[in-house]
């Protein structure tokens, strides 16, 4: 998407690739990929979808 700024997920590691980037500076939607395969393809979410599936994500598998 133009004028996605992605950044590397607080929730990734430095284990070699298991990480996902994040765009959310666009109105409207959350932008996720794959750091290791960029152009492998895209999730969209809404930005309330995504602030559910973080939530969720912490509270699953705590730090």
């Amino acid at each position: 998407m133009t004028g996605a700024r992605w950044r590397k997920s607080t929730r990734s590691g430095n284990n070699g690739g298991a990480c996902v980037e994040v765009a959310d500076n666009l109105p409207g939607i959350v932008l996720v990929r794959d750091t290791k395969d960029r152009d492998g393809g895209t999730l969209m979410f809404t930005p309330g979808a995504w602030r559910g599936f973080v939530d969720r994500a912490k509270t699953s598998h705590p730090r």
